[in-house]
């Protein structure tokens, strides 16, 4: 059964929707983050939420406390030591579409309106999809890899980090400061995924997607 168009709702259809949304994210979030067996992919994930964010923009009264669109991540999970953030790790937003990506560079320019002379320059590379992880290094030194968890307080997984082997014990080089937080995506390529796959089904594990 196909949804009907965001722009097509009654109020209190939408009303409706966004209640549903706002229950089917928080039990795939759930899914996720708690128990790492997702049923839809990342792809059907974000389709759910850019589907509660145009209802949301067209009937802005009817924004939920529990709206998906206010949270930034999910809670700390449970099973791990629990780490505070020094500076909040916020998620970026998405572009999905090519007006989007033009609304991008009007707000910088209106930005950087002050400075008419001034140059901007744009970098664009793939949307890597997988674990927000800040890696902190003392004096060059790996001491502690956290996820974002909720932004505010993520989970300290510095043993399953250091399993890694792109990500270095200790940097290159001298002259580091004594304290730096390096942040980003942890991800595996697909032929990795799909060799996961195979050995989870082999040993009667768990069926990733």
């Amino acid at each position: 059964m196909s949804e009907k168009p965001v722009d097509a709702l009654t109020e209190s259809e939408a009303e409706a929707e966004l209640k549903r949304l706002a229950e089917e994210i928080a039990e795939h979030d759930r899914r996720y983050h708690t128990e790492d067996a997702p049923v839809i992919t990342d792809a059907e994930y974000d389709a759910l939420a850019r589907r509660n964010l145009a209802i949301e923009e067209r009937f802005p009264a009817l924004v939920r406390e529990d709206s998906p669109s206010l949270r930034v991540g999910a809670a700390a999970a449970e099973g791990f030591t629990k780490v505070r953030h020094a500076v909040p790790m916020l998620s970026l937003a998405k572009a999905y579409t090519d007006d989007d990506v033009t609304d991008f560079i009007e707000r910088g320019r209106r930005f950087f309106d002050r400075d008419k002379e001034l140059d901007i320059a744009f970098t664009a590379e793939p949307k890597i999809d997988g674990l927000s992880a800040s890696l902190r290094y003392e004096n060059g030194v790996f001491v502690q890899g956290a996820t974002r968890g909720n932004g505010a307080v993520g989970e300290d997984i510095t043993a399953n980090l250091k399993t890694i082997a792109d990500i270095p014990a200790k940097l290159k080089g001298s002259g580091w400061p004594e304290t730096i937080e390096i942040r980003g995506e942890v991800y595996m390529t697909y032929a990795e995924f799909e060799a996961l796959k195979q050995r989870s089904a082999a040993a009667g594990g768990q069926d990733y997607v």
